[in-house]
């Protein structure tokens, strides 16, 4: 995610590495570099000139002291002016109501569908809703079966009328519907088209005027770019939507919608898609997206994604079996479960500071614990619990049944043991008060 933008930025930054002081003339070729990454990222001359300006103009009315580099200063504004350019801060999404309603619009192919369902099971496992998907694109083939699949992925009830092509006639039976049945929150998935037309704005205003959604949302696909600008504005402009969703940002995205569609329409970003899983949603936060954008990782966003897949219980239980010295391969396949439903393994080292550049060139497979995962089911109960049992034989068998080498059926009992051994170091207190020690000793604090 904004590779391309992060490295043009370390260029930008690079020519006051070195320098004294902030003046007119270094000032000057590093807000020309800034302002290339800008278009090259697809964002408007306009908002791209805008903001150069005012990073310029802060960075010379500033004092650098002697604990901040002048290179340091201009990250710490073009930060502050990042986060400002995206919004500030985040926002909220209004599903209040009897029912809450909630109108989805946006071109043919950004993904309406995929974030109506992503919506509904965040605000289901999030907020603790009844959500009800509504399906009211009547012209695209297998819209409305699409939606079933996805209501049916996770466990929303989806209200279509396959017959009916009126619109605003399905939109307002199914508030109905959802009245009658306990449904709190209802999320209309509208048709797009693959250009905007005078039909099809139409339709959604009407749609809009039959039902007075509590909230409009507007979704357009990152990867394009300024055009989902100027795509924006106009729905805009006929719809005044509240707020808009950016998704497949998980993509090789250049950012340039993320960048400035918040200046153009003068609404927030609400959320942002980051996968094809119904768990990949993410609210926006600007200056987290700042942080990520200039390589400063995003620590807060990857804490927020362990606690939800934290059970306290369960951590209490493996804390136990850890200070016994029994942990084995069924608690260390549970642990790599837990770590893939947090999501993308690189989308997740990016979070890390620093780690977002080390990883740029690196390539990890989707799935990247799949052959780990391979290994610890070709074992049998017994070996998993008695890892001491594993030899010759054992090893070979495992590694014909997970379709992986000896190799490498060496190396993760290698990597187990020596995470075992970590792990009750790390459970012991004697031996952290010893550690740490030893460690004054050598002279690391």
């Amino acid at each position: 995610m904004f590779e391309s933008l992060q490295e043009r930025f370390d260029r930008a930054f690079k020519v006051l590495k070195g320098q004294g002081q902030v003046t007119e003339i270094n000032i000057a070729e590093t807000a020309k570099e800034i302002r290339r990454a800008l278009l090259d990222a697809d964002v408007s001359f306009k908002t791209a000139k805008d903001f150069t300006t005012r990073v310029k103009d802060k960075a010379l009315g500033r004092d650098v002291i002697n604990a901040i580099s002048p290179g340091q200063l201009l990250v710490k504004v073009t930060h502050e002016e990042l986060t400002e350019l995206m919004g500030g801060q985040s926002s909220d999404i209004n599903y209040q109501g009897n029912p809450g309603i909630i109108l989805m619009s946006g071109l043919q192919g950004s993904g309406k569908t995929t974030f109506s369902g992503k919506l509904a099971n965040w605000l289901k496992t999030k907020k603790g809703k009844n959500p009800l998907l509504v399906a009211c694109d009547i012209y695209r083939p297998a819209a409305i079966d699409q939606l079933h699949v996805v209501g049916d992925s996770i466990g929303v009830k989806v209200y279509s009328e396959k017959e009916n092509k009126n619109a605003v006639e399905i939109a307002t039976n199914a508030i109905q519907y959802a009245k009658s049945n306990g449904h709190n929150v209802v999320i209309i998935d509208t048709a797009g088209r693959l250009a905007i037309d005078e039909q099809m704005m139409q339709e959604i205003e009407a749609v809009k005027r039959a039902v007075n959604p509590s909230e409009t949302l507007f979704v357009v696909d990152s990867m394009t770019g300024q055009d989902a600008v100027n795509t924006a504005k106009t729905f805009n402009d006929r719809l005044n939507f509240d707020g808009v969703i950016l998704t497949k940002l998980d993509g090789d995205t250049r950012g340039g919608a993320a960048l400035s569609i918040r200046s153009v329409v003068e609404k927030p970003i609400k959320f942002v898609g980051t996968g094809e899983k119904m768990d990949a949603l993410d609210v926006f936060h600007p200056n987290r997206m700042a942080d990520r954008i200039l390589g400063m990782g995003d620590v807060v966003s990857l804490v927020e994604r362990a606690q939800e897949q934290f059970d306290e219980e369960q951590a209490q239980r493996l804390h136990k079996r850890i200070t016994k010295n029994q942990f084995d391969f069924n608690d260390f396949l549970q642990q790599i479960q837990q770590i893939k439903k947090m999501g993308n393994v690189k989308d997740l080292m990016g979070m890390i500071p620093g780690m977002g550049k080390a990883m740029k060139d690196v390539e990890i497979e989707d799935d990247a614990f799949k052959h780990v995962e391979a290994i610890i089911l070709s074992m049998t109960p017994a070996e998993r619990e008695n890892p001491e049992m594993l030899n010759g034989g054992r090893k070979s068998r495992i590694a014909k049944g997970s379709g992986t080498s000896l190799e490498e059926v060496n190396k993760l009992i290698k990597q187990f043991d020596s995470t075992r051994k970590m792990m009750k170091m790390m459970s012991n207190k004697k031996n952290m008060m010893s550690m740490m020690s030893q460690m004054r000793k050598m002279g690391i604090k």
